[in-house]
């Protein structure tokens, strides 16, 4: 079960389900059935989609130095973390924080599973992000 008790970081990224599970939000263009995500504000050209719950890793990198901020908007005990890019089934390939996996566990094709991740704003506000952790992980 997914943590709910904070907003999503932005509009129309993520909702939830029933149950309480994270789902991202994309928009099908109803001109040419293209998805783009997240969700564009645009409801009269966009089609609201919910995507795949769980996808293969596609490809990766350890981000192992402090961004440049802004745009970064992390601690300042900056510890390294993985990125990915997360095929969710035929749909479409999303970028997303890996979390949940030792680096060297990760490999092409890994079955995984979307999450959420606490993040804390610079005004201290707490708001939740989307991750992807691998798919047998709790």
């Amino acid at each position: 079960m997914s943590l709910t008790l904070a907003p999503p970081i932005a509009d129309r990224l993520m909702d939830f389900d029933a149950a309480g599970a994270p789902v991202l939000l994309a928009g099908r263009d109803r001109l040419t059935g293209r998805l783009v995500f997240p969700l564009p504000a645009d409801a009269d050209r966009f089609e609201r989609v919910e995507l795949p719950k769980h996808g293969r890793l596609w490809s990766w990198t350890i981000q192992r130095f402090r961004p440049k901020s802004p745009p970064y908007a992390g601690p300042e005990a900056f510890a390294p973390y993985a990125v990915g890019y997360v095929a969710l089934d035929e749909a479409i390939i999303v970028e997303s924080r890996l979390i949940g996996v030792a680096f060297g566990d990760l490999r092409i094709g890994l079955p995984l599973r979307l999450t959420t991740e606490p993040f804390t704003l610079e005004s201290g506000e707490t708001r939740l992000t989307f991750a992807f952790t691998p798919k047998e992980s709790a």
